[in-house]
């Protein structure tokens, strides 16, 4: 009688500790990954365990990667760069996205991600670094698909440009600024207002 009481208590005990170990995890996943974490359920039909196990694999497929922080030197280049897609934006709106867009991959690519995959695997790697912009990158990639089908409106490469500058800030690493113009909602030549951080 006393050996099947006790192996109840080590099987209490073992399934409370696996439950608390998967709590625990639930836990650490919600506070890294922040409204990625949401997204990611959401996009799994609410299956929990689908969710974190996909956060978990973005986790452990980061850890492969070496990124590393930007040179001042490469963060000043950077953020001249993206001065002049914001004033380019103003005459050539369609354009200066695209050129946002590709800054943002250079910049990936500088730092150490790997910007070969499609976009779907660049946005999950990011997430990991920088989960409260990731909403941000999916937002502008979308608007710049549908500028290059002719289907964005201004306004929505005006958004495009804003999400895509969340997650340049971001990448830019430190407290460095771009000291970005936000692109005008009419399109006019007139001197936009720096808008900083």
């Amino acid at each position: 009688m006393v050996i099947v009481i006790v192996a109840i208590i080590v099987i209490a005990v073992v399934v409370a500790a696996l439950l608390y170990s998967r709590q625990r995890r639930s836990q650490q996943l919600q506070e890294g990954f922040g409204p990625e974490y949401d997204r990611t359920l959401e996009e799994r039909g609410g299956d929990r365990r689908e969710a974190e196990a996909e956060l978990h694999e973005r986790r452990q497929r980061r850890e492969q990667f070496e990124v590393r922080e930007l040179e001042p030197a490469a963060r000043d280049r950077y953020a001249e760069r993206w001065r002049a897609a914001q004033r380019r934006f103003v005459d050539e709106p369609a354009p200066a996205v695209g050129e946002a867009d590709a800054l943002v991959i250079e910049v990936m690519r500088d730092r150490g991600y790997p910007v070969a995959e499609e976009f779907d695997q660049r946005a999950a790697d990011v997430s990991v670094d920088h989960p409260p912009v990731v909403e941000h990158y999916s937002a502008a990639h979308d608007i710049s698909g549908r500028a290059t089908a002719a289907e964005a409106s201004t306004e929505d490469l005006r958004q495009a440009m804003v999400h895509f500058r969340a997650l340049f800030v971001e990448l830019l690493g430190r407290d460095e600024q771009p000291g970005t113009d936000e692109p005008q909602r009419d399109g006019s030549a007139q001197q936009t207002e720096n808008v900083r951080r």
